[in-house]
């Protein structure tokens, strides 16, 4: 079953054909290029439902890229980068991306994350569409029971926590633990423990500039 089109880019031969592959596997349409030009074509050509973008390539970067597709072509997109420094943070969240992951990360992490990102777009187009008249349906047996549909990442959260484990050397399951934590102590919603987090680092990718 196709999952949905993902425009994957990185100029590493290695890591695009490991993604390619890994995600390819988990049942999604994968179109890849190894430089920011051939993906711009690409995207236009292919429209895919979701760019997974490396940040820093020869040519036209990940940031050049993305500047594109939300302005041109509006197509989501989210970053794989071994870069965390607060300058690089700071304008992933200005871009608006979906997602930030922090190398080194295997495909068996970064599924996981494209599913909820797939999750996420999904609800956003779910929420915007009128809503579809009621379709009548048998109700499913006891031992089937219905799962719930898992709840769309916040993008703020996935880049506090990839700001984490960039800073503390953490998997990604040990830096949201991590987060949690420090939500619950100061007695903050995640999502604002997060946006507190990102601000210092912006503060601080400010305060190096001038």
């Amino acid at each position: 079953m196709n999952k949905g089109r993902i425009l994957v880019v990185d100029d590493n031969r290695l890591v695009l054909a490991t993604l390619t592959d890994g995600l390819t596997e988990a049942g999604y349409e994968v179109i890849d290029a190894d430089n920011g030009d051939d993906a711009i074509l690409l995207a236009r050509e292919h429209r895919p439902d979701l760019a997974l973008l490396d940040i820093r390539m020869e040519g036209k970067s990940g940031f050049d890229v993305a500047e594109y597709l939300r302005s041109a072509c509006r197509i989501p997109f989210m970053f794989l980068s071994a870069f965390s420094d607060d300058e690089t943070v700071a304008q992933v969240r200005a871009l608006g991306a979906v997602d930030y992951l922090v190398k080194p990360l295997d495909i068996r992490q970064i599924v996981p994350a494209v599913d909820a990102a797939f999750a996420s777009i999904d609800a956003q187009r779910g929420s915007a569409a009128p809503p579809a008249p009621p379709v009548a349906s048998a109700p499913l047996p006891a031992a089937l029971p219905q799962q719930a549909t898992p709840p769309a990442p916040d993008p703020s959260v996935s880049m506090a926590v990839g700001v984490l484990m960039h800073r503390y050397s953490l998997t990604r399951a040990d830096a949201l633990s991590r987060l949690q934590r420090q939500a619950a102590s100061e007695q903050r919603a995640l999502h604002d423990q997060a946006e507190r987090l990102l601000a210092a680092v912006e503060c601080l990718a400010g305060s190096a500039n001038e």
